[in-house]
């Protein structure tokens, strides 16, 4: 046989196997990738477009609350969330908080219930839906940033006419906790301007601006139309002497005893534009925003010239209650001051000198 051209043959036979299977491997690759580069730049192309969607698509939907969540929280934060809404509807009578009042008030006085019969879910001003969404939240009065548990245990020295609670005690948690809870849902709205629910600061402003004009301008008449209104639109609940009717709160005056009923001349209640602006709100009960802003104002101007309790902040801040967030540490009013600090005289306005 002749073994060198079948040598030389079968080389060459190789050979030509060997470049036509590169070549087939060159154009195998070639076409792998770039079915690989077509599908990584379309990757990269839906990844940013997943990514500007997960940007400007928002995380949670929430609606403005009418009532309070079906449910409370589990465990103990569920107690809690129950316990604040006791303190909130029994105040002056609650073991933790009855030493801390100093009238007949609850707080459910001037945060009413709604629907759901909770404290602070009816819809005028005075709501605790949205309030802990503001906090922390500016406050003019105190020159300081106050958190929710401040802002509701200042609320005790003057509306309560008592002594402030404890931050962080069990009955200052447990309201703020229950307040918390109403706002489930609602996205976080910091108030720069002043320590008020979103859905109430603007319009708790404006009213106010609106009766301070009205206020300023009041007389006589405006005080004898006021006490007129009072009997007419008011007095069946909070009575002809303002000491209250059943369970209505009461309004000015003392008890037999000598304990004053009511707020103090520190509350925002006793000032003639806030309480106007309130009492516009939410009066007559179930019949909020029916009054006019002047019969409002009449009204107000007539139970805030009744006798209050005079404030004096020191009275009202606990021996070892720790430290008092605020930059002012001395503060006093009375009925005499708030009228005069709108320009009255509530001698002048009364028509007696019946207020010290």
């Amino acid at each position: 046989m002749d073994f060198p051209h079948l040598f030389y043959g079968n080389l060459l036979l190789n050979f030509y196997i060997m470049k036509q299977l590169s070549f087939a491997i060159v154009i195998c690759s070639s076409l792998v990738l770039f079915a690989c580069g077509s599908s990584t730049t379309k990757d990269a192309k839906s990844t940013k477009s997943d990514l500007k969607e997960q940007v400007t698509t928002p995380v949670v939907k929430s609606t403005t609350p009418t009532t309070a969540p079906k449910e409370y929280p589990k465990g103990k934060l569920g107690e809690m969330v129950k316990l604040g809404e006791d303190i909130l509807n029994n105040t002056n009578t609650h073991p933790l908080t009855k030493d801390l009042v100093g009238n007949s008030l609850q707080c459910k006085s001037c945060h009413l219930k709604g629907s759901d019969a909770k404290p602070g879910t009816a819809a005028g001003i005075g709501t605790f839906f949205g309030t802990a969404t503001a906090f922390p939240a500016y406050s003019k009065r105190e020159k300081t940033v106050q958190s929710l548990q401040d802002r509701v245990n200042n609320c005790f020295m003057r509306s309560m006419n008592g002594k402030r609670p404890i931050i962080d005690s069990k009955a200052s948690m447990a309201m703020a906790t229950y307040i918390t809870w109403l706002s489930t849902g609602m996205p976080i709205q910091q108030d720069a301007k002043r320590p008020c629910s979103p859905l109430n600061s603007e319009r708790w402003a404006k009213n106010i601006k609106k009766m301070t004009k009205i206020q300023k301008k009041a007389t006589h008449a405006n005080y004898v139309k006021g006490k007129e209104l009072y009997a007419s639109k008011c007095s069946s609940c909070h009575g002809v002497d303002g000491a209250g009717v059943a369970t209505f709160p009461p309004l000015w005056g003392k008890s037999k005893e000598g304990k004053w009923l009511s707020y103090n001349t520190g509350a925002g209640m006793s000032k003639l534009n806030k309480g106007a602006a309130w009492a516009q709100s939410n009066m007559p009960l179930n019949q909020g925003g029916t009054l006019s802003d002047q019969d409002a104002a009449d009204i107000m101007l007539f139970v805030n010239a009744q006798p209050h309790a005079d404030f004096n902040l020191q009275n009202g801040l606990q021996k070892d209650m720790g430290y008092y967030n605020s930059d002012v540490l001395k503060e006093k009013h009375s009925v005499r001051s708030n009228f005069k600090q709108l320009g009255l005289d509530v001698d002048v306005i009364r028509g007696d000198k019946a207020i010290n």
